[in-house]
């Protein structure tokens, strides 16, 4: 148990560091939209569509930001080969750090969390996928790290997996169908772009904040 406590700590500090690195560190110049582009690219065309997925997996799994990975393989793919290699990533990367969340910590919470804390987590697991689906359609934390608290949680993968792929489709699809304007924004911020920019994330955002009331 000890190590499993060990284990856990260091891994939520190294998703932390790396969440607040690709933001605020020279880490961030790693995030060349136009690198990660080719790069995939290469990927793909050398190893296979499948090669790109992993890729886009271990991103979301060393806590890249999801939407910055969802932009760079519609832009590398097009929408509907992106939208496919972006669901199909995330899904990957997402069942990865639920798994390691469970190994580490969810004997740690049953153990040391108290009946209180096991009661809230069995209780939030009876409803799982909605929960699920309302954290992803307003992310209130890095991805990564969400995946790993529901591994530790009593959430069954299978809500979990589901729960992803639904509360993400509606972002990403529009996200598919607006890619180049999105982009002309980053790379050209001009009025009109910008306006259209705000435009889809307040979209979104009410559509998250109107889901997960009705959840709720």
């Amino acid at each position: 148990m000890r190590w499993r406590i060990f284990g856990l700590v260091l891994v939520a500090v190294a998703l932390v560091g790396l969440a607040v690195a690709w933001s605020a560190s020279p880490l961030r110049q790693w995030l060349d939209a136009d690198r990660i582009v080719t790069t995939l690219r290469a990927l793909g065309a050398s190893f296979g569509p499948v090669a790109a997925v992993l890729g886009f997996a271990l991103a979301s799994i060393l806590v890249v930001p999801l939407g910055f990975l969802t932009l760079v393989a519609l832009v590398a793919f097009g929408p509907w080969l992106g939208m496919a290699t972006t669901f199909a990533g995330a899904l990957l990367g997402a069942m990865a750090s639920y798994g390691l969340g469970h190994l580490l910590g969810n004997p740690v919470l049953q153990k040391w969390g108290g009946e209180r804390v096991n009661t809230v987590s069995r209780r939030l697991a009876e409803r799982g996928l909605l929960a699920v689906v309302a954290v992803r359609m307003v992310p209130i934390a890095p991805f990564a790290i969400v995946n790993m608290v529901a591994g530790a949680s009593h959430i069954r993968l299978r809500d979990m997996v589901l729960g992803t792929a639904l509360g993400m489709a509606p972002g990403t699809v529009v996200m598919a169908f607006f890619v180049d304007q999105i982009v002309a924004a980053f790379r050209h911020p001009g009025p009109l772009a910008v306006a259209i920019v705000l435009g889809l994330l307040a979209l979104v955002a009410v559509g998250g904040w109107a889901a997960r009331k009705y959840l709720r």
